[in-house]
């Protein structure tokens, strides 16, 4: 009996040492309803930054075709309804769903247009207690215009307000092909961030030993935010002639390392 349970053991040690740590997908969105679940995302309300100036709860901003959300930017035909001069769509997970650590994917395919900023990006989800910059900010995406390039970026008190941008470089670009459907992604690990495109690893951002305050507020809950974005500071003027734009999102993931 004895030497049954010594092979037992031993048997279950080598199962054990087999285990090859992965990616184990968590949850998922594939946006097949009619609708997007409510129960995650809202609709993202306007707001006075650059980036939410247009956004809209036009039902025109939003669609669900061929298993995809489709969040797009248009010309706004009627100024007195709403001011804006071009309305746009957008969802996050504000207050709804969090995710912590873990790896974010998101499969988009982006149109271009003058004026055009989609993005996909978080903030913290306790919002309130992290306020911005403080609790920093992770731009999975950005795309500009026609640009055959996306940005992927950290914000925070650290490279916004300390103006520290460089030790580590707190952000770098990866090409696309515009035509085609991208996968998105940011790994969130508790001393650094991950950054890549189609699995490619393009940007990585450490947490690092420094006097400074604020270099790494990421290892927190986020919530998602995907948005269609149009004109901007950054970005530069609209040209009306290229609306509208459409932003289409196949998918969202959230894996656990196991």
């Amino acid at each position: 009996m004895k030497n049954v349970i010594l092979l037992l053991l031993s048997v279950c040690g080598m199962l054990a040492c087999t285990h090859t740590p992965k990616w184990e997908l968590v949850w998922e969105d594939n946006f097949d309803g009619a609708e997007p679940d409510t129960t995650i995302w809202s609709r993202i309300p306007r707001g006075r930054p650059d980036w939410p100036n247009t956004q809209s709860f036009d039902n025109r901003c939003y669609e669900m075709r061929d298993g995809c959300l489709i969040l797009k930017g248009i010309v706004n035909d009627n100024m007195d309804v709403d001011t804006a001069k071009y309305l746009t769509g957008g969802l996050w997970t504000k207050d709804k769903h969090a995710f912590h650590r873990g790896r974010i994917e998101v499969r988009a395919r982006l149109h271009g247009a003058r004026g055009a900023w989609p993005a996909i990006w978080t903030l913290p989800y306790e919002i309130d207690k992290y306020v911005w910059p403080m609790g920093g900010e992770v731009d999975i995406m950005e795309r500009l215009n026609y640009d055959s390039i996306v940005y992927q970026t950290v914000h925070s008190h650290y490279t916004y307000t300390l103006g520290i941008e460089n030790n580590p470089k707190h952000g770098g670009t990866a090409s696309i092909n515009p035509e085609d459907f991208n996968v998105y992604g940011v790994d969130f690990w508790p001393d650094s961030l991950v950054f890549h495109v189609n699995g490619k690893r393009h940007f990585v951002y450490p947490r690092i030993e420094t006097e400074q305050e604020g270099q790494f507020p990421f290892d927190i809950p986020q919530y998602l935010l995907i948005d269609m974005q149009l004109g901007g500071t950054w970005v530069g003027p609209v040209d009306s002639t290229d609306l509208p734009v459409e932003m289409e999102v196949d998918w969202v993931r959230h894996y656990q390392w196991k």
